[in-house]
């Protein structure tokens, strides 16, 4: 590239110029977004066109059979960071495509800045309206109306079977986050999300339970013998720049192998575990689409279904690729920490290599196929009609153009990955695992969240958020890629408490010196709390509605699914 490197800015970079005077950077943004999303939606630059290419409307084998994946998005595997790269690419281009807007690049939103930390989402992507060329105009980042139907071939028309929820939206329909709900594929989902919605009509109060929902995602801790321990997804996204190789860093599948394989023979806590880029990202989406990470107070709104929570329609909002641009720097911040600038290796045929693993194949690919670097990223296309690949896009300065403005987490860069792990090891000497969790039987995306019951007292401990599709329950061709395993570091403290014989013994209950200790699991999905091992007599998930019907002791038959749980 010899043109100058253009730059992605931040969205609270612009918003900050805005408010010092300097309007016309947030401004060409809101304009290039206006324009995208009045395109017709037959245009390829259309934000309608670009949007849909992640999840619906479903092509290809998706678009009638649950057996594929109608979306061309990756996920689980290791196309994720490269195919979400060239995505965001394409739509920049459409942005700078619009008259006046050439200049126009993609911020991102710092998500572990100390603003968005404190704050939640900056105001420029939930604002109702904004003034532009001296009109008030509904705010371009704020949600999209759909220009025409999309409709659900997949699932029971009917909307009769509950494992294949109707995920229909037609013309007119506006998208939403949390608390809100937007489910509206049949009668009796309308008239549930009309009720639901009724609750809610005050916007500027809904920004707030957002925002709320945002900074509990971001900063949560836990309090084991009067010190903090980051269980937060803030913390997540600094663990994964430590990553050893780009085939664990880049998905969920990868790393539940690599963290699987960490034990010792003798059953003792291997060299430690990994944090793929996956993790975080996944928290992000569903906590901006309508799951509340638990805490001490925690009280979900049942109901909520905003668009952000699953993959079939995330990308139809807009705040989908301000998200997903800061995945894409904290990618690029991994690969300059590791020494992969300019090259990615891939371990050839480990989990999350396969077209099968996860999601299940894309439109054009095959079942059962071997995903490498020179895997097409379709649809994305050069201008003489090749398919580009990952190997298209590794650096982004020498073969894409653009770089990113400094933001958070710069200074972890230049840190070495032993003293990285050396700090790690401070805090972590255990871990909790819990595996056997089957997707297929659960609809949607879905939260696992682990506790230690310390004394009665119940201490949450992370919480590892699955981002998932509606329709998985006749994936065949992928049934047996689709159990979820979740990987909980323990404090050091706390793993210390352990007894040799119940580390040993990997029991979930122990008496130690520090006092009665014993480990648990909820697994919470739109429809409450589909398993339970809390030990009997500790309160359980403060909830209402379904959750609270659905909530469960350790031994109640009421369990939904069905879950392995040690810790080593």
């Amino acid at each position: 590239m010899t043109n100058a490197l253009r730059v992605r800015r931040s969205i609270q970079e612009l918003q900050a110029d805005y408010e010092k005077g300097n309007k016309q950077p947030l401004e060409d943004l809101m304009r290039a977004w206006k324009g995208v999303k009045e395109l017709p939606p037959e245009d390829p630059r259309s934000f309608f066109m670009i949007g849909g290419f992640h999840g619906e409307p479903f092509r290809g084998g998706g678009w009638g059979s649950n057996l594929y994946w109608g979306g061309y998005c990756h996920h689980g595997n290791i196309l994720f960071p490269t195919w979400h790269r060239m995505y965001l690419v394409k739509l920049e281009e459409a942005l700078r495509s619009i008259q006046g807007c050439e200049d126009v690049t993609l911020p991102y939103w710092d998500e572990t800045s100390d603003d968005s930390i404190r704050q939640g989402i900056p105001w420029a992507l939930t604002a109702e309206n904004f003034e532009l060329d001296g009109k008030t105009i509904p705010n371009p980042l704020r949600s999209f109306v759909f220009p025409k139907n999309i409709v659900d071939n997949v699932s029971a028309d009917d909307g009769t079977d509950p494992n294949s929820p109707n995920y229909t939206k037609l013309r007119g329909y506006e998208t939403v986050r949390y608390p809100l709900s937007g489910l509206v594929g049949t009668d009796k989902d309308r008239k549930a999300t009309e009720e639901h919605n009724a609750k809610f009509k005050d916007a500027k109060k809904n920004v707030e339970i957002l925002n709320q929902n945002i900074v509990d995602w971001l900063g949560s801790f836990v309090v084991i013998n009067g010190e903090k321990f980051p269980t937060n997804v803030a913390q997540k996204y600094k663990d994964c720049l430590n990553a050893p190789n780009y085939t664990v860093f880049s998905n969920m599948t990868s790393a539940q192998q690599w963290n699987d394989d960490q034990k010792n023979p003798d059953g003792t806590p291997g060299p430690g575990t990994v944090v793929p880029l996956e993790s975080p990202h996944n928290s992000i989406h569903l906590a901006v689409g309508g799951f509340e990470t638990p805490k001490d107070d925690w009280s979900p709104i049942d109901g909520a279904n905003g668009d952000m929570g699953e993959n079939d329609t995330a990308g139809l909002d807009p705040i989908f690729f301000f998200h997903h641009c800061h995945v894409d720097r904290v990618f690029w911040l991994w690969q300059k920490k590791q020494g992969f600038t300019d090259h990615l290796e891939v371990i050839g045929q480990y989990p999350g290599t396969n077209s099968a693993d996860n999601q299940g194949p894309t439109p054009g690919v095959a079942p059962n196929t071997w995903l490498t670097l020179d895997t097409p990223l379709d649809p994305f296309k050069h201008e003489d009609g090749r398919p580009y690949t990952s190997q298209d896009c590794i650096n982004i300065e020498r073969q894409l153009g653009f770089t990113y403005s400094q933001g958070s987490l710069e200074g972890l860069v230049e840190g070495s990955h032993a003293a990285a792990a050396k700090e790690t090891k401070g805090r972590v000497t255990g871990a909790l695992h819990v595996t056997g969790v089957n997707r297929a039987r659960i609809r949607g995306s879905f939260l696992i969240s682990a506790f230690a019951v310390i004394d009665g007292k119940r201490q949450h401990l992370g919480t590892e958020a699955v981002l998932s599709r509606w329709n998985v329950q006749g994936c065949a061709n992928c049934q047996t890629h689709l159990e979820t395993s979740a990987t909980f570091p323990l404090p050091a403290d706390l793993a210390a408490a352990l007894t040799p014989a119940a580390a040993g013994t990997h029991a979930l209950t122990a008496v130690t010196p520090a006092g009665n200790i014993q480990f648990g699991v909820v697994v919470h999905g739109r429809d409450g709390v589909l398993f339970s091992n809390l030990p009997s007599g500790v309160p359980e998930v403060k909830s209402t509605g379904k959750l609270a019907a659905a909530s469960v002791s350790q031994n109640a038959p009421m369990n939904r699914i069905k879950a392995r749980i040690e810790v080593r």
